[in-house]
């Protein structure tokens, strides 16, 4: 049975029963029912909550978003679904970079981190190709472009994008309303902006697990190799793309479900 409760304009999902809360953060293009499979694994166990980002739902208000805002809003999400415990975050894509930053502006609330497929991106350590950094820069800035254009071209030019990187997602759902932290991101680095993100350090126990067939990585190997060697962490790459839980359900889920339900020593 699905409960439903409302957190501000954001319609949070929460299903399952158990002592520990598994709050789960979708990226671009998808919304809450990426995690659909997820939630049927784990809700035996874990109480499960999930909403759509802000502006993902078509039905929310068009809005540029930012990382204090969607820090705000996940902040609001998780105090309503777990106000006397931290919560375990499952998180993807941009859910990774907001759940992050939400982690180290509020280490206490969080117990510990399954991160898909988002590591260091961005970081020193970081590098890629000069074809990867092409292919980054070029369907980020389409992304960026179809935000600002709106409209049935901007939602179109979303759509298109979305069918190029191999998204999941059913393209009556995706609109370039869910394209402003493409253009956030850029118009902020072009502006001399501040973008106001806290430098990753995961101090939690954390799972991540990545594809390992991609045209870029959004890693170092240094913040892999990092992070594997810390007890109780463990680190993963599996033969897919991007979206890991849709391309190998199986393999992650049996590994999530290890993970998180394998006693703490």
């Amino acid at each position: 049975m699905t409960e439903r409760i409302y957190v501000g304009e954001m319609e949070v999902h929460l299903e399952g029963s158990g002592d520990e809360t598994v709050v789960m953060i979708h990226g671009w293009p998808d919304n809450h029912t990426l995690w659909d499979p997820q939630v049927e694994m784990l809700k035996g166990h874990f109480r499960c909550a999930r909403f759509t980002l802000p502006g993902y739902d078509p039905n929310h208000v068009r809005k540029l978003h930012d990382v204090d805002d969607l820090v705000l809003q996940i902040s609001r999400v998780v105090d309503a679904v777990s106000p006397d415990k931290p919560v375990t975050l499952l998180i993807h894509d941009w859910g990774s970079v907001w759940g992050y930053q939400y982690y180290l502006r509020n280490q206490d609330r969080v117990k510990r981190i399954v991160s898909v497929d988002i590591g260091d991106a961005g970081s020193k350590h970081h590098e890629l190709s000069t074809k990867a950094k092409l292919f980054i820069f070029g369907y980020q800035m389409w992304l960026a472009t179809a935000w600002k254009i709106g409209g049935n071209l901007g939602d179109r030019m979303t759509r298109y994008m979305a069918g190029v990187v191999k998204a999941p997602g059913a393209p009556e759902t995706i609109h370039s309303g869910m394209t402003y932290s493409y253009f956030w991101k850029w118009h902020s680095t072009f502006t001399g902006k501040p973008l106001n993100m806290l430098p990753l350090k995961v101090e939690c126990p954390l799972l991540f697990i990545y594809g390992a067939d991609k045209k870029a990585s959004f890693h170092s190997e240094h913040w892999q190799q990092q992070m594997a060697e810390i007890p109780g962490n463990r680190v993963e790459g599996l033969p897919t793309g991007h979206w890991v839980m849709r391309d190998e359900p199986e393999q992650f889920n049996r590994i999530v479900f290890e993970w998180l339900t394998k006693p703490v020593n």
